[in-house]
């Protein structure tokens, strides 16, 4: 079976819909293949929280945060910590031209497309404690008014109105095996069609093949995703210098999410660097109504829970909740045990604790107002309270020696002597009784609430935990979360495929998490949040807008 189009683009989720929207302005025909049915458009961005990394917004500008270009990419480099004279030569190129964006017409771009913003700004990976080093300075992550489906609704209407007018045609459970090239170039893709799937969004679906297909073009765009479904391919390329590959890691994205693209992309050609980069988060819990095999959802934690190695040891300054992600995760996985530990109170859950992803925030997903003022009535919002209520890592007791106890019996192989855990804390707990102290985490927490609206709604002011006043004590076993792939296929600005040889790849462009975001890892090791659907959409729309022209 053939089917000519102007350009294939291999892949659903957002990146592809960028590309594919700036296109179609252009009224170029576009063929749009994937994996799976129609009801996984929009791939893994539908799940996310929606964050998007702005710099100088409005939003900021009213909380009064002084943000700029020059400190955005001061944090950027920081944190990127490029060092590969050949495999960073374009990451560096995307570094800045990303940040350029986010603090140019970003936000326009996308307002103008009719997306909204909540007027809250978070304040997320705040870093190692060094102005030059990793971490965001102030506060940037701002959340979209209906979470990450609002985020692909402004490009999904339009293609899907474009594919009304004939400009888009999508073939669904259309699996490409191979990218065809002629004459050095690509031209099209080869692959196996699966048979029909009924499963819902997210859920694994079959892979039994129903027959072939082949369809050319002038041109093909990669938007397939990452590795993180994929667990032997997360370890395969798992870095060294974390330690060794953990056996077991939560899934935080679909199974669909298999980087099959990647090996399919660099044995037509194409060349992958940065493999050994890549995201994960420290703060997953067992989901307990799960969609997809092993899912995952991370806590975004506030700054005041303490943190237990699974030893019963507290995290060294500055592994704190919130403050670097990657720095942790090294410090984890060399600590004997992958499960850690937050200790915290009912006084820090109802104030501290958010879920990631649109469908455990069904007031912002919905952008449901009167779902959103429950947040402000005592207690912890709902979907966190029915973690607490039905979570297998959650313990509730009234005193530390029974909440040790049930820590304990989650995890037998790893006993917790209980006065570890209460020398630490009632040392902590002494801190807190002054308006200065020693103690960092303590210094973080005030540092937090210098911002009003973090004042207000996100972090609490630093109390006793062992207080009876402000439990029950609450302890929550964290497990290694998969995420995001940090590297991928090299890209030169216009999203298009370099060689091995360093030359552009003639008719073949890649956007998204395939090419790490762009270049092949704009993040170099390490991100600073709300950049992943940003780095899709700014990839994306540069592949679209170099093949409309």
């Amino acid at each position: 079976m053939t089917e000519q189009a102007d350009v294939i683009v291999v892949g659903a989720g957002l990146a592809g819909l960028v590309a594919t929207y700036e296109m179609v302005k252009a009224g170029r025909k576009v063929l749009v293949v994937d994996q799976e049915s129609s009801a996984n458009l929009g791939g893994q961005a539908f799940w996310s929280l929606g964050g998007l990394f702005l710099v100088d917004s409005p939003e900021q500008r009213r909380l009064g945060i002084k943000d700029s270009y020059e400190l955005a990419i001061q944090d950027w480099m920081g944190t990127a910590a490029f060092d590969r004279e050949r495999e960073d030569q374009w990451p560096r190129l995307w570094a800045q031209a990303y940040v350029e964006f986010a603090a140019g017409e970003k936000r326009q771009y996308l307002h103008d497309l009719g997306l909204r913003l909540m007027p809250n700004v978070g304040w997320a990976e705040r870093g190692r404690g060094s102005a030059l080093g990793q971490g965001n300075s102030v506060p940037r992550f701002h959340i979209t008014w209906g979470t990450g489906p609002g985020v692909v609704e402004v490009f999904l209407t339009r293609v899907v109105a474009a594919s009304k007018r004939g400009l888009v045609t999508f073939k669904h459970r259309h699996q490409v095996d191979e990218i065809v090239v002629t004459n050095g170039a690509a031209t099209g893709v080869r692959g196996t069609v699966l048979e029909p799937s009924t499963e819902a969004r997210g859920v694994k679906s079959s892979r039994t093949a129903v027959g072939e297909f082949e369809f050319s073009a002038q041109a093909v765009v990669v938007t397939s995703g990452g590795i993180g479904g994929n667990p032997e391919l997360v370890k395969k390329n798992w870095p060294a210098r974390l330690g060794k590959a953990p056996e077991n890691m939560l899934a935080g994205v679909p199974a669909h999410v298999d980087g099959r693209m990647l090996e399919i992309t660099e044995n037509a050609g194409g060349n992958i660097v940065n493999r050994d980069r890549m995201w994960h988060y420290t703060e997953g819990i067992q989901n307990w109504d799960p969609i997809w095999p092993n899912h995952g959802i991370r806590i975004i934690p506030g700054p005041s829970s303490m943190w237990f190695d699974g030893n019963g040891t507290r995290l060294p300054s500055p592994n704190f909740p919130g403050f670097d992600t990657m720095g942790t995760l090294e410090h984890i996985v060399n600590s004997g045990h992958h499960h850690t530990w937050f200790v915290l109170d009912q006084k820090i859950i109802e104030k501290e604790f958010a879920l990631s992803g649109s469908e455990q925030n069904p007031d912002i997903t919905g952008r449901d107002f009167k779902l959103l003022a429950e947040r402000l009535k005592k207690g912890a919002p709902g979907p966190v309270e029915a973690f607490k209520q039905h979570g297998a890592d959650f313990v509730v007791r009234d005193n530390l020696r029974d909440l040790v106890d049930g820590m304990n019996a989650l995890t037998p192989d790893a006993p917790l002597k209980y006065e570890d855990l209460e020398r630490e804390i009632v040392a902590r707990d002494r801190e807190v009784k002054n308006a200065y102290t020693k103690d960092f985490q303590v210094m973080a927490i005030r540092n937090a609430r210098n911002l009003l609206a973090d004042k207000i709604t996100r972090v609490v002011s630093p109390h006793e935990l062992l207080d009876p006043k402000n439990g029950p004590l609450i302890a929550v076993r964290l497990h290694l979360l998969t995420r995001k792939t940090l590297g991928g296929l090299e890209t030169n600005l216009d999203s298009q495929v370099i060689r091995p040889d360093g030359t552009p790849f003639e008719g073949l462009y890649a956007a998204g998490e395939v090419a790490g975001f762009g270049g092949g890892g704009v993040h170099g090791y390490s991100a600073l949040e709300g950049t992943f659907l940003g780095g899709c959409i700014f990839s994306g729309r540069a592949a679209g807008r170099a093949l409309a022209r």
